[in-house]
């Protein structure tokens, strides 16, 4: 039985002519222990997927199951229950509240199931000293540099052990080498057992996932299956052409991914990010020949 199984999930924001489509029946079954990543453009859906199977939103038509469970059946307070000790976030900007420490940020998921404070705080520093943060427990977030602050909400995120972690660019916001070690951090915790779903536009970070979904416009346009420290096949085609430094060379290298894609637009070459010649053709004025200079 698949962890998580969503069938023909669709979600329409706003009404009539004034509607959007943001998921257009999707359907995806993730096992126990996956570690898939999502790709696609800005606008694809992503985002809006992993708020629906974080049980953050609710979608508009189709079933979703954890666990074969039927989360649309659920209560409010009972949804609440099944995010607080089923599925962990960490966010791209981290949201750790600033007034508080480490330690305290930590422990506050905790709270929730009525843990006493010593043993809340206790927990909290068992988790940070596991993840290598024993020395920046008592520190206030902006005491920290950007893998520490990832860090310090991967802890957060982990404290409730979870069977499900959604990361959303997590390395959205950091430098290559801490975006290196939370990736290894994220690895590590895969392989004890947890399911992790990441958000990504950087196709370099396809080499610690077991799954690559590429969307685009709502839909799941492309499936595959990747090994661990290789870059998934569809995603290593871009890179062949494109280097990644910034955030605006990830975003092109996206734009760049959907075209090799199967089903993508085969008229662009991606090399010279031109149209190919039988492309120009094709939008030429039918009637109108094109003048010639006479000859010399």
């Amino acid at each position: 039985m698949a962890l998580i199984e969503i069938s023909d999930i669709s979600k329409v924001y706003g009404f009539g002519g004034a509607s959007t489509v943001a998921l257009d029946e999707v359907n995806l079954s993730i096992e126990q222990n996956e570690f898939v990543a999502i790709m696609g453009p800005s606008g694809s859906g992503k985002s809006t997927l992993m708020n629906i199977i974080g049980l953050l939103d609710r979608p508009t038509h189709g079933s979703y199951k954890i666990s074969g469970r039927n989360v649309e059946k659920l209560s409010q307070n009972q949804r609440a229950k099944m995010r607080r000790d089923k599925i962990g976030f960490i966010f791209q900007s981290f949201s750790l509240l600033p007034r508080l420490t480490v330690l305290e940020n930590v422990a506050l998921p905790l709270a929730y199931r009525g843990l006493s404070t010593t043993r809340r705080l206790k927990a909290a520093s068992s988790m940070i000293n596991r993840l290598g943060l024993a020395d920046r427990e008592y520190y206030l977030p902006r005491h920290l540099s950007g893998g520490q602050t990832q860090t310090a909400a991967i802890a957060r995120a982990l404290i409730n052990t979870p069977s499900i972690i959604i990361a959303d660019e997590p390395t959205g916001n950091l430098d290559s080498n801490d975006s290196r070690l939370i990736m290894e951090l994220l690895s590590d915790i895969h392989k004890d057992g947890t399911t992790i779903l990441i958000v990504t536009h950087n196709p370099e970070l396809t080499r610690y996932a077991t799954r690559v979904v590429y969307m685009r416009d709502g839909m799941i346009i492309h499936d595959e299956q990747t090994s661990p420290g290789l870059v998934a096949p569809t995603a290593r085609k871009a890179m062949s052409y494109l280097p990644f430094k910034t955030e605006e060379d990830d975003l092109a290298g996206v734009s760049a991914l959907m075209k090799v894609i199967p089903g993508g637009d085969s008229s662009v070459d991606i090399k010279s990010g031109r149209k190919s010649r039988a492309s120009k053709k094709s939008k030429s004025r039918p009637g109108k020949p094109r003048s010639r200079k006479a000859k010399k």
